[in-house]
Protein backbone atom coordinates (compact mmCIF):
# COMPACT_ATOMS: atom_id res chain seq x y z
CA UNK A 1 0.00 0.00 0.00
CA UNK A 2 1.62 3.74 -0.61
CA UNK A 3 1.82 4.91 2.70
CA UNK A 4 2.99 8.61 1.91
CA UNK A 5 2.66 11.74 -0.85
CA UNK A 6 6.05 10.87 -2.25
CA UNK A 7 5.35 7.03 -3.03
CA UNK A 8 2.08 8.08 -4.10
CA UNK A 9 3.71 10.47 -6.38
CA UNK A 10 5.69 7.75 -7.51
CA UNK A 11 2.99 5.90 -8.04
CA UNK A 12 1.91 7.91 -11.00
CA UNK A 13 4.24 6.48 -13.36
CA UNK A 14 2.38 3.03 -13.67
CA UNK A 15 -0.48 2.73 -16.28
CA UNK A 16 -3.19 2.78 -13.47
CA UNK A 17 -4.05 3.33 -9.57
CA UNK A 18 -2.75 0.44 -6.95
CA UNK A 19 -5.96 -1.91 -6.91
CA UNK A 20 -5.71 -1.29 -3.04
CA UNK A 21 -6.37 2.27 -3.18
CA UNK A 22 -9.84 3.22 -1.94
CA UNK A 23 -11.90 5.53 -4.64
CA UNK A 24 -11.10 8.66 -3.27
CA UNK A 25 -7.60 8.13 -3.87
CA UNK A 26 -7.96 6.46 -6.78
CA UNK A 27 -9.74 9.51 -8.12
CA UNK A 28 -7.18 11.83 -6.91
CA UNK A 29 -4.41 9.06 -9.00
CA UNK A 30 -6.28 9.82 -12.05
CA UNK A 31 -6.68 13.51 -11.64
CA UNK A 32 -2.96 13.80 -11.31
CA UNK A 33 -2.17 12.16 -14.21
CA UNK A 34 -5.30 14.70 -15.95
CA UNK A 35 -7.54 12.68 -16.57
CA UNK A 36 -10.57 14.13 -15.17
CA UNK A 37 -13.01 11.99 -16.45
CA UNK A 38 -12.00 9.05 -15.21
CA UNK A 39 -11.18 10.48 -11.49
CA UNK A 40 -15.16 11.94 -11.90
CA UNK A 41 -16.32 8.43 -12.84
CA UNK A 42 -14.86 7.27 -9.75
CA UNK A 43 -16.04 9.18 -7.20
CA UNK A 44 -19.17 11.03 -8.48
CA UNK A 45 -21.25 7.91 -7.14
CA UNK A 46 -19.76 7.77 -4.13
CA UNK A 47 -20.89 8.77 -0.56
CA UNK A 48 -18.51 9.11 1.65
CA UNK A 49 -16.97 12.63 2.74
CA UNK A 50 -13.66 11.59 1.26
CA UNK A 51 -14.93 11.13 -2.16
CA UNK A 52 -17.23 14.36 -1.45
CA UNK A 53 -13.70 16.19 -0.70
CA UNK A 54 -12.42 14.83 -4.11
CA UNK A 55 -15.50 15.67 -6.11
CA UNK A 56 -15.05 19.16 -4.85
CA UNK A 57 -11.55 19.50 -5.85
CA UNK A 58 -12.48 17.88 -9.30
CA UNK A 59 -14.65 20.44 -10.12
CA UNK A 60 -12.84 23.37 -9.02
CA UNK A 61 -10.04 21.66 -11.75
CA UNK A 62 -12.54 22.01 -14.08
CA UNK A 63 -13.58 25.75 -13.52
CA UNK A 64 -16.82 24.69 -12.29
CA UNK A 65 -16.68 26.85 -8.92
CA UNK A 66 -20.43 26.65 -8.21
CA UNK A 67 -20.63 22.76 -8.10
CA UNK A 68 -17.29 22.49 -6.71
CA UNK A 69 -18.44 24.80 -3.73
CA UNK A 70 -21.32 22.22 -3.00
CA UNK A 71 -19.30 19.26 -2.94
CA UNK A 72 -16.76 21.31 -0.50
CA UNK A 73 -20.45 21.61 2.06
CA UNK A 74 -20.67 18.20 1.14
CA UNK A 75 -17.36 16.99 2.30
CA UNK A 76 -17.36 19.67 5.19
CA UNK A 77 -14.43 21.34 3.95
CA UNK A 78 -13.59 25.13 3.30
CA UNK A 79 -13.77 25.93 -0.30
CA UNK A 80 -10.21 25.76 -1.08
CA UNK A 81 -8.43 29.52 -2.34
CA UNK A 82 -4.90 28.05 -2.83
CA UNK A 83 -3.67 26.75 -6.22
CA UNK A 84 -4.30 23.36 -7.44
CA UNK A 85 -1.53 21.53 -6.70
CA UNK A 86 -1.19 22.80 -3.20
CA UNK A 87 -4.74 21.24 -2.41
CA UNK A 88 -3.99 17.86 -4.34
CA UNK A 89 -1.07 17.73 -1.91
CA UNK A 90 -3.33 18.48 1.25
CA UNK A 91 -6.16 15.93 -0.04
CA UNK A 92 -3.19 13.44 -0.56
CA UNK A 93 -1.57 14.13 2.65
CA UNK A 94 -5.11 13.78 4.44
CA UNK A 95 -6.18 10.91 2.80
CA UNK A 96 -2.86 8.84 3.11
CA UNK A 97 -2.20 9.98 6.64
CA UNK A 98 -5.34 8.72 8.09
CA UNK A 99 -7.20 12.08 8.28
CA UNK A 100 -10.61 11.31 7.04
CA UNK A 101 -13.00 13.88 5.77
Amino acid sequence: MVVSVAGFRASLSAAAPAAELDAPLAALWWAAKGKWDEAHRIVQDEETADSAWVHAYLHRVEGDLGNAAYWYRRAQKPVASDSLEAEWERIASALLGGERA
